[in-house]
Order: structure tokens, then sequence, then C-alpha cells
């Protein structure tokens, strides 16, 4: 089994920054992509940003390209998201999401979810 553990959410106003932190733990063998999902009241889960495994290839959505940066520290099984310039629009339950394999197989695992606020 794998457990992502989301922190670095808050309350921040316009124009402030964020660095959400995602840690994966438990027994795996590998870590694939990993990547930043979020979810506003009302409205459906969308992508964020995403990690290829060494970091090479990263992927954005539209309304956060040029604020939002995704990194990731493979020895310590941590994907960050730092986000700039926020806006009010950014105001969701932020998500981590990656596909690890395990002694059973290959499964896609999420943490349980951080919340951000952005106040105008």
């Amino acid at each position: 089994q794998v457990q992502l553990v989301e922190s670095g959410g808050g309350l921040v106003q316009a124009g402030g920054s964020l660095r959400l932190s995602c840690a994966a733990s438990g027994s795996f063998f590998s870590i694939n992509t990993m990547g930043w999902y979020r979810q506003a009241p009302g409205k459906q889960r969308e992508l964020v940003a995403s990690i290829t495994r060494s970091g090479g290839i990263t992927n954005y959505a539209d309304s956060v390209k040029g604020r939002f940066t995704i990194s990731r520290d493979n020895g310590r099984n941590t994907v960050y998201l730092q986000m700039n310039s926020l806006k009010s629009e950014d105001t969701a339950v932020y998500y981590c999401n990656t596909g690890a394999t395990t002694k059973t197989g290959f499964m896609y695992y999420w943490g349980q979810g951080t919340q951000v606020t952005v106040s105008s």
C-alpha cells in the first residue's frame, strides 16, 4: 500500500503564494508520474500539474501556466507545487496523485486533500 500525505494548504490573499507538498510512504517498488489535481465546490476534479519520474517532463493546466511550478524529490518520494500569483479561482481542495508499483501490482493512489483558499 501507498499513503500520500499532502500539506501546505491554507488561506492566502490574492497575489500571494503557497507551497504544497505531498509525501509518499509505504511499501512500494517505484513511484511513477506524480500529479496535483484540484476540485472546487460544484466542479469536477481537474488536473493542475504533473511531473514524470525523472522530472524531465512537466504538464500544466492552461489556467496555471506561468504561475505554478511542479517539482519532485525522488529521494524523499515527495512532490511539490509552488503556487504564485494566486487568484480567487484557485480556491479548491488540492489532491496529490501517483501511480505506484507494489507487490500486488500497479495502482493509482490519492491523498486526502488539502484546502487552498484565496481571498480577494
